[in-house]
């Protein structure tokens, strides 16, 4: 194990079932290269796990079909969730080159196959409302999320967007943009109560 990273904890191998090894292999190539690479901070990896991977990971019931991962980044949520489930389709959408060179070597490495990698802003995407849901981490605020999200999500999917403890003020504040892009039903789900010390905030809502 690097020096300095967190123990995968026990009940790692209880939310990733079958696929914990790959969850394993993408957690140490991230430990080991994701701070010489940019994708985290030298603070991060005592906290990797919790605070990152499983973070990530207790949202993966929350999603079906075909699901857009905005801002991708290291992999956080997307590439964690495509582990966590094969079954559902991942597009994981990242500007920068160095990052999506990053997914992309993941995607290969772990034999990711429901996985694309494209290479964009959430502004720039030319394939129109095609997906399921959309969601993002640690990427803005809601009321700048919602304006490149909802243009990516069919009539009737969903925004799934991870946020912190302070989801339903950013719920308020986004009032305006939430009513510009007819997305209703939105409300704060708390997943992973039962797993997680500190659960995950998701800010959950339907595109009409």
């Amino acid at each position: 194990m690097t020096a300095g990273v967190e123990e995968e904890p026990a009940v790692a191998e209880r939310i990733f079932g079958d696929r914990i090894d790959l969850a394993r292999a993408f957690t140490a190539a991230l430990a080991a290269h994701g701070e010489e690479r940019g994708l985290i901070g030298p603070l991060e990896p005592p906290r990797l796990w919790t605070r990152h991977v499983l973070n990530s990971a207790v949202t993966a019931p929350l999603f079906s079909g075909r699901v857009g991962d905005v801002g991708s980044g290291a992999g956080l949520p997307g590439l964690v969730l495509a582990i966590a489930r094969p079954d559902v389709e991942w597009v994981l959408i990242e500007p920068m080159e160095r990052r999506v060179a990053w997914l992309t070597e993941q995607k290969d490495a772990l034999g990711l196959d429901n996985v694309d990698v494209v290479r964009a802003r959430a502004e720039e995407w030319r394939r129109g409302p095609v997906l399921d849901a959309v969601t993002a981490r640690a990427v803005s605020a809601l009321k700048t999320l919602v304006p490149l999200t909802a243009p990516l999500v069919r009539d009737g999917g969903e925004l799934i967007l991870l946020k912190g403890a302070n989801a339903a003020l950013e719920i308020a504040g986004a009032e305006k943009a939430l009513r510009k892009y007819r997305i209703a039903n939105v409300r704060v789900e708390v997943v992973g109560q039962d797993l997680l010390a500190e659960p995950t905030r998701v800010v959950r809502a339907t595109v009409r």
